[in-house]
Parts: structure tokens; C-alpha cells; sequence
């Protein structure tokens, strides 16, 4: 696959990638300088689009939210010319308004986890320092909204995902500290793949799909696996749905988004010092910069 064509990128639980229309699917296997993805990637066409999918936790869903390689996944993406993520991701609801079933379609994260190491490309004689005020590509997150809504999804304009570690869910005291400071949802996964495609120049936005209440309601049963996975086959319907209509919205040509230039003013290190092994390991990302 030639990087001259344009990708959307998909990451969500492996029940997605069986979506009606879904063809010419082939799993490739790409190694990247930062270990192995998640999986291998599922690259075809959707709605007369190029699409590639990674199941975010693997086939089987065997890998934790703690052990995902976020540098592995996203540089994978971008090896495969995408240009675009979707990300689709369970989530736990922090507020009444955000019931079980809906969307909500993130624009802000709060960092909770102990691996921002793991979340960024630069290092070992580079040092890169986007800006990441707005974490969710606004152009990407509009079409999904307009989407949500010509599909008829309960769809939330906004919200700040809190960013857990894992992978015990929350407990009772953590859960009402998020509801009474107002964050909106809490998952384990999108700020690493967020901050790793800004970096790569890669279009991200999230649809957060409500599975339960965490634990802070107490008229409310408290999150369970057997709770999230019931409305993880609901939300997969839906998801499908809206992403098969936006897909055909996404730009055909190359997108110039600014997160498609977030690199441009980013990178403090002198191109005459950088080490020839890290520049070679972030061919694809620094590609137009060399």
C-alpha cells in the first residue's frame, strides 16, 4: 500500500470491523522501531473509501488498557498512509444527562495515568512539544456529529474524557470526585492514541459510547464486565451506522487540518543533530521535515 493514498483509520473493539460493505478486507502484519500494534491491521474498502482497522485490545480482546503500545498502533496508522482516525471506545458516564447507549463526542482529556512516556515519539535526541490545547480534531469531530445526528444517535456535542489507568475500574470515592468536578466520562484508553496522532499529524476524534455509570450513582448498579460488554453489542450497531456515514463526508484529497501540520512549529531540536537511528525510527512521522 502506497502512502500516497488517502486512509481512514479505525480503532475499536474487533466487533466493528464486520461492517455490511466491508470489502476487499486483508490483515497485514506491520512491524514498527516500537514493537508490535495491537494486531495486525485489516486494511479494505468501506463506502468506495480506504479503510484501515486495528482492534484496539487484539482479537480475543487479550490486551489490557495498561499494556497497549500507543507509539506502535499510531505509527502502523501512519505507515499505511492514514490521514484520519475514528476512534470508537467504551466509556463510562460521569453525569445523569449521559445515559447507557449514547455518544459523546469528547473535545477535552484529563490525564490520570502514570505512562506519558509511552505517549509521544519524540526523544533519544529529538525533542518535539505540540500544542495540544484542543486534543480532538474540531473538522473530524463535526462530522461525526452531523452523522450521529442524520443516524438518529443520542449524541452529546462535547464533553472531558478523564483518562484512567486500569485496569480495576473506578472506585466509589474516585467516581464521585469526577461527577462533582463535572468531567463528563471516564475510559482507559484514547489520551495515549490522541496524543500519538497529533504528533504523527494524524486527524483524531473519539466516539465515546456510554456503557454504564462507573460508580458514583447509587441508584444505579456499578460498573461490571458483563454490564459494559451488554452494551458494548448495543453501541456496536450504532457505531457502524455512523461511521459508514461519515466515512463519505471524511475529504477525498489530503486533508490540511492543522493537525495535519501540528509538527510544523513543534520541534525544538536542530535538524543538523538529530541521530541518524531516531530519525530512520520516525521516518513516517518526519517524512515531510527531512
Amino acid at each position: 500500500m502506497a502512502n500516497k493514498t488517502h486512509r481512514i483509520g479505525i480503532i475499536g473493539g474487533s466487533g466493528l470491523y464486520n461492517i455490511e460493505g466491508f470489502k476487499n478486507q486483508r490483515w497485514r502484519t506491520v512491524k514498527t522501531p516500537f514493537g508490535s500494534p495491537s494486531d495486525q491491521l485489516l486494511t479494505g474498502t468501506l463506502s468506495n473509501r480506504e479503510v484501515v482497522f486495528l482492534p484496539r485490545h487484539g482479537r480475543g480482546h487479550c490486551i489490557m488498557p495498561s499494556e497497549l503500545n500507543y507509539r506502535a498502533n499510531i505509527w502502523a496508522m501512519k505507515k499505511l498512509g492514514v490521514e484520519w482516525i475514528i476512534s470508537v471506545s467504551a466509556v463510562g458516564s460521569l453525569q445523569k444527562r449521559y445515559r447507557p447507549c449514547d455518544i459523546v463526542l469528547i473535545d477535552q482529556f484529563l490525564d490520570r495515568t502514570k505512562q506519558s512516556a509511552q505517549h509521544t515519539f519524540f526523544g533519544d535526541g529529538i525533542v518535539g512539544h505540540i500544542a495540544f490545547a484542543d486534543p480532538i480534531c474540531e473538522e473530524l469531530r463535526q462530522l461525526l456529529l452531523k452523522s450521529a445526528k442524520r443516524k438518529k444517535a443520542r449524541v452529546h456535542n462535547g464533553g472531558t474524557y478523564v483518562n484512567m489507568e486500569g485496569p480495576a475500574f473506578s472506585t466509589r470515592a474516585e467516581s464521585l470526585t469526577n461527577h462533582k468536578l463535572k468531567y463528563d466520562v471516564i475510559g482507559m484508553t484514547n489520551l495515549g492514541e490522541a496524543k500519538c496522532a497529533r504528533e504523527a499529524e494524524i486527524a483524531y476524534a473519539t466516539m465515546a459510547m456510554i456503557t454504564d455509570y462507573d460508580c458514583w450513582k447509587a441508584d444505579e448498579e456499578h460498573v461490571t464486565v458483563e454490564m459494559v460488554v451488554e452494551n458494548l453489542n448495543r453501541n456496536a450497531a450504532t457505531a457502524k451506522q455512523v461511521l459508514i456515514d461519515v466515512i463519505n463526508r471524511i475529504p477525498e484529497a489530503s486533508a490540511d487540518w492543522p493537525c495535519h501540520s501540528a509538527l510544523e512549529n513543534a520541534i525544538m531540536t536542530d535538524k543538523k543533530l538529530w541521530p541518524a537511528k531516531t530519525k530512520k525510527e520516525l521516518g513516517p512521522i518526519l517524512a515531510k521535515y527531512l
